[in-house]
């Protein structure tokens, strides 16, 4: 039930239905339209299904599965030039930027303990799908590529729960989605607003 959900009304999280669907390039076009006004907290979460296994995103894999020690993990990111997703997020304006790596059954966890160490009245934008399983964020946006159409089993799981939806063309239609999400500071913190959808 919606109730049992850890309520994050100051987050933006930022799933997609595969890769190279533009998660972090809508997660720079937010941190730049914003971060002169709001503090920013930059997340991005890898779920780990079970430990030295196969890589479920494909390939040999990066390590990130198999070089996790305990249930879940979080590093900061300090770096804004290595190319990483990370480092463009530090790179586009966001205050801190963290890498959390995760058992997937220990989601609601790591988040609680990933809360306690930002500022309450940060924005934090988030890049994950399964996250949603456990969070409702103040809005929850879901990319697809328009040249990819299938749905990756961890989208899927919460395509339902998206309150904007986005075919991405990568034809610069980024911004126009980006100026439809309003957010102002509010009696009891960060109100983030859908306006009308393009």
């Amino acid at each position: 039930m919606e109730c049992e959900f850890i309520h994050i009304k100051n987050m933006i999280l930022i799933g997609a239905t595969g890769q190279n669907s533009g998660k972090t390039t809508f997660a720079n076009e937010l941190i730049q339209r914003w971060h002169q006004e709001i503090p920013i907290i930059a997340l991005k979460i890898t779920t780990v299904n079970q430990k030295h296994a196969h890589c479920v995103r494909g390939g040999a894999g990066c390590g990130a599965c198999s070089s996790l020690f305990g249930e879940f993990e979080l590093t900061e990111e300090t770096n804004p030039d290595s190319g990483k997703d990370t480092s463009l997020l530090l790179a586009a304006g966001a205050n801190r930027v963290y890498w959390l790596k995760c058992m997937k059954d220990h989601l609601g966890e790591a988040i609680q303990q990933f809360l306690t160490t930002i500022p309450e009245d940060a924005l934090v934008l988030c890049e994950s799908n399964s996250l949603r399983n456990v969070v409702r964020p103040g809005l929850f946006v879901m990319l697809q590529n328009s040249s990819d159409l299938r749905i990756k089993p961890s989208a899927e799981e919460v395509l339902s729960k998206a309150d904007l939806m986005i075919i991405n063309h990568f034809e610069d239609d980024i911004k126009d989605h980006v100026s439809q999400i309003q957010i102002q500071r509010g009696v009891s913190g960060l109100e983030i607003e859908l306006l009308q959808t393009i």
